[in-house]
């Protein structure tokens, strides 16, 4: 596996813990303490995913998140406190992969932790080429582009956009969406999903307040709209 994992986290029990469950799995773990420390770490060691605390002295997670993904698509897990809905829905919109409440188990990190690199490695690759007005999906390239301008995008917000894409006119719930993409439902990550389309819509929509690619059905979910 091999894989190398940074867990941020100022608290050493949590860093410890996460890195016995990590290193027991096969992946390698470095850690740091601070925001300034894992910007720096993730610029020298390019780890292939970061687990992130929220709540970090001097710079924050969220700016962290921000400084990390103006230069790196590396799969962000977040940790946060269970009050901390609104920072935890900022930190997907800025392109956060996936988060985990503390006090998380173990086990279930690890699982996150696993589920996310199989996503990046690539374990969902339909081939193919989906276009829809200006807009063109390269399912096999992971590409996008509008008016051939390439936009960039993070894994799983391409993931979630292929998905809608390969079923346009297709109504899906937020459920359904969770558990394509992540291998589990849970109503409680029901705005995960809203976040990460909010950040699609930024990116692909000519006017992301009127949006014409991914269309929102009230009361049911989101559903890709390719006759334009």
């Amino acid at each position: 596996m091999n894989e190398l994992v940074l867990v941020v986290d100022d608290e050493p029990k949590m860093v410890k813990l996460a890195r016995d469950y990590l290193e027991k799995s096969g992946y390698q773990v470095i850690s740091a303490g601070d925001g300034h420390t894992a910007v720096a770490a993730a610029r020298r060691d390019k780890p292939d995913l970061i687990v992130l605390d929220l709540n970090l002295p001097g710079m924050d997670g969220l700016d962290v998140c921000r400084a990390i993904r103006r230069e790196s698509d590396v799969p962000i897990i977040m940790l946060t406190a269970r009050v901390e809905e609104t920072d935890r829905l900022i930190g997907l919109e800025l392109g956060a992969d996936d988060y985990v409440v503390k006090p998380f188990s173990p086990r279930e990190l690890v699982a996150r932790v696993r589920a996310v690199l199989r996503r990046v490695r690539g374990g969902w690759q339909p081939p193919g080429l989906i276009r829809a007005g200006d807009l063109a999906i390269d399912l096999q390239g992971h590409r996008v582009t509008r008016d051939a301008e390439s936009i960039h995008l993070t894994p799983i917000e391409f993931n979630l956009l292929a998905l809608l894409a390969e079923h346009p006119g297709q109504t899906f719930s937020r459920e359904r969406l969770l558990e394509k993409l992540h291998g589990y439902a849970h109503a409680g990550y029901d705005r995960s999903i809203d976040a990460h389309v909010k950040n699609l819509r930024r990116k692909l929509e000519p006017n992301p307040a009127e949006p014409v690619y991914i269309l929102t059905v009230y009361g049911i979910g989101y559903q890709f709209n390719d006759g334009l």
